[in-house]
C-alpha cells in the first residue's frame, strides 16, 4: 500500500537522520571533552602554551602544534620514562612535553628550539612551579645542537624535515659513542616516510608502539608513538 511505503520511509529517514545528529553530538562531546581536559592541564601546570603557530615554518621547519595532553598522559602512563631519565624534546615550542612530562615523572627535561619566540614563551612557562627546577630550554640548531651525555631519551613530535632528522640522529650517535648507554626514542604522529626510515635504520631496535587511537575519532594508524631503542655500536 503507498501509505505503508510512505510510512516506512519516513521511518528509515528519520531513523537516518537520527543516527547522523547522534554522531555529531557524540564527535561535538568528545571534542569538548578534550578542550576541557587542554583548559584543565593548563591551569594545573599554570602555563599557556596552546594554539597551532605556523607563522615561521618553512621547508626545514615544520609548524608550531602543541601536542595533545591525552597523548603525553599515556606516554608518561606507558612507564617508559620515570625519575632517572634526562628527556630531550626537539622542536619543544612553548614547552609543553617538557614540563608535563617532569610533572608527571619527576624526569628532567631539555627542550631544543630554534624559534625565538617560541623559545621566550618556553622561558616564561619554566618559571612554573610545576617546572620543579627540572626543565631548562636552549635556543638552538638542533642539527647542530651537542646534546649532554646525561640524556637518555628524545622526544618527536615532526619538528622538522627529514634531512634534518638524519643530522640530528648523528649527533645522538656522537654522544652515545662518547658514553655508551641506554637511549630511547619515541616518535609522535610520524609521517610515513620518517616511519619507513626509521623501521630500516641499523642502528634502532623497534619496540612496541604506544597506541593512541582511541583517543581520538577516526582510527587514524598515524595516531601512535613509535618507540626505538638505540643501539650504541654496530
Amino acid at each position: 500500500c503507498p501509505g505503508v511505503f510512505l510510512r516506512t520511509t519516513q521511518l528509515l529517514f528519520c531513523r537516518e537522520r537520527y543516527m547522523i545528529e547522534l554522531l555529531y553530538f557524540n564527535i561535538n562531546r568528545k571534542e569538548c571533552i578534550m578542550a576541557t581536559r587542554e583548559q584543565e592541564w593548563e591551569e594545573l601546570l599554570g602555563i599557556k602554551n596552546s594554539g597551532r603557530d605556523d607563522s615561521h615554518s618553512d621547508g626545514e621547519h615544520h609548524p608550531y602544534e602543541p601536542t595533545d595532553y591525552c597523548v603525553l598522559e599515556r606516554l608518561a602512563n606507558s612507564g617508559l620514562i620515570r625519575k632517572k631519565n634526562t628527556l630531550i624534546d626537539y622542536g619543544s615550542g612553548k614547552g609543553r612535553v617538557s614540563i608535563f612530562l617532569a610533572y608527571q615523572t619527576g624526569c628532567h627535561s631539555l627542550g631544543i628550539e630554534y624559534d625565538e619566540r617560541l623559545w621566550q614563551k618556553a622561558m616564561l612557562n619554566a618559571k612554573s612551579p610545576a617546572a620543579r627546577q627540572r626543565v631548562f630550554f636552549v635556543l638552538a640548531d638542533a642539527a647542530a645542537y651537542e646534546i649532554p651525555d646525561e640524556a637518555d631519551c628524545c622526544f618527536f613530535f615532526n619538528p622538522f624535515a627529514l634531512h634534518t632528522l638524519k643530522r640530528v640522529l648523528g649527533k645522538i650517535f656522537d654522544s652515545l659513542e662518547r658514553k655508551p648507554r641506554p637511549l630511547r626514542l619515541f616518535f609522535y604522529y610520524p609521517y610515513e616516510d620518517t616511519e619507513h626510515f626509521l623501521n630500516q635504520h641499523l642502528r634502532l631496535i623497534a619496540e612496541e608502539p604506544i597506541d593512541c587511537r582511541n583517543l581520538f575519532d577516526g582510527d587514524n594508524e598515524k595516531e601512535k608513538i613509535l618507540v626505538y631503542q638505540v643501539r650504541s655500536f654496530l
